[in-house]
């Protein structure tokens, strides 16, 4: 069996968990999530536990059933707790800036790029003197707080030898070495 699949997901306090024609919908004190279940994939409510199981040995199957339980168990965990991600800005001048959900970044170009952030995103900058500049996103929607990180990291992704760029706090870049006289 799946390492990952076979774990059962227990239900936190406050979160309401419904199964409805192969849709899962999650409800709690953050927001409402849903996901649909792929075939093959059965989903079982026991006492606050939730408990999967796949319909074969298939290579498909197996993947399925711990990839529907991760989803399952992070949309748990993002409507009672919720999801952050944090990047930081490393260069000089570059800056960051939000007015509600418009994040205005300055990251070397010519202009200015505007980012308007969907309403389920909480956004927030922090700026101090003599430190780097930090993005702060927050939701409870792993999914979307992951993909617009990515996508603020890909406007000026971290360069291997000074380390210039927009980064995730705490990832470790590979360093170079430069030119050698």
């Amino acid at each position: 069996m799946s390492r990952i699949g076979k774990n059962p997901v227990s239900i936190s306090q406050g979160v309401d968990v419904n199964i409805k024609d192969n849709v899962v919908t999650v409800k709690g004190k953050l927001g409402e999530l849903t996901q649909t279940i792929s075939e093959g994939i059965t989903i079982k409510i026991e006492d606050g536990i939730i408990t999967l199981d796949r319909a074969s040995e298939s290579k498909n199957h197996k993947a399925q059933h711990g990839l529907m339980r991760a989803l399952i168990n992070n949309m748990i965990e993002g409507v009672s707790k919720g999801w952050t991600k944090e990047l930081e800005l490393v260069g000089v001048g570059y800056r960051a800036s939000n007015q509600g959900q418009k994040l205005d970044l300055a990251l070397g170009f010519s202009h200015n790029i505007v980012l308007e952030l969907a309403p389920e995103v909480k956004v927030e900058t922090v700026s101090e003197k003599g430190k780097n500049p930090i993005i702060k996103l927050s939701s409870f929607d792993k999914q979307l707080v992951g993909q617009i990180a990515a996508k603020i990291r890909s406007f000026r992704a971290p360069e291997p030898y000074k380390g210039k760029g927009v980064k995730f706090v705490g990832e470790i870049l590979r360093r170079k070495a430069g030119k050698s006289a």
